[in-house]
């Protein structure tokens, strides 16, 4: 009798520690409720793309990025220099940088469409918070139209390093606490959200990302060829 006892409890035993591990494998593997996807603070500084002397920093929290990536603009955009490296390059390119070395480094980004990188698009879910990419000035808010509609709005600042030019977001709705006039500063203020245009257009960055490829863009023009509302 003692023997069966004692064979029962360890089964039971056995059965609760193995079914416990089960539970919290699965329970890990889960996902995390959508409110988790959105940022809880500033981005850590960290410049991505650079013009001359002007550096642009990251606008959404490192962690919240899906995907980042450039492509070309024939309205007057000015090209910027990225600091990663092309995860889409083609293989001569990757034996190219192996040999001769260049490339970039740190994080990864990719060629949309064309071959220059006038505009710098960094992926995130809607609703993400987006943070100023430089500090200056809010020179311009307005309508984004896509389309002939409007949806969502750009956001023109101007840099204090560089108040020949102006830094356009787009792809955002505006934080109602920004005002033209407004003093910015990089990777601290907050200046809008990331909007959701999935049903509107389709996003290149999609092909790099598990989601529609919704994104914040940021484009870099001389102040003097920039039509201000």
């Amino acid at each position: 009798m003692l023997t069966v006892v004692a064979g029962a409890l360890l089964g039971t035993l056995f059965m609760t520690a193995f079914g416990q591990g089960a539970t919290r494998q699965v329970s890990q593997a889960l996902p995390g409720p959508s409110s988790r996807l959105l940022p809880v603070g500033p981005p850590t500084p960290l410049t991505v793309a650079l013009h001359n002397g002007l550096r642009i920093q990251l606008p959404v929290a490192q962690g919240r990025v899906t995907a980042i990536g450039y492509h070309s603009s024939g309205d007057g955009v000015l090209p910027m220099m990225s600091l990663g490296h092309q995860g889409n390059a083609g293989a001569l390119s990757r034996l190219a940088h192996k040999i001769f070395g260049g490339g970039g480094g740190g994080f990864v980004y990719y060629q949309l469409s064309g071959g220059d990188t006038a505009v710098l698009d960094v992926g995130a879910a809607p609703g993400t918070d987006v943070y100023a990419p430089v500090d200056g000035t809010i020179v311009g808010i307005s309508d984004y139209i896509l389309n002939g509609k409007a949806y969502g709005s750009r956001i023109d600042i101007q840099p204090s390093a560089a108040p020949s030019l102006v830094v356009s977001l787009t792809h955002l709705t505006p934080d109602p606490a920004l005002t033209v006039g407004s003093a910015i500063a990089a990777s601290t203020t907050k200046v809008g959200r990331v909007v959701d245009l999935s049903g509107v257009e389709k996003q290149a960055l999609a092909k790099y990302t598990q989601d529609a490829g919704n994104h914040v863009s940021i484009e870099l023009r001389p102040a003097a060829t920039l039509t201000l509302p």
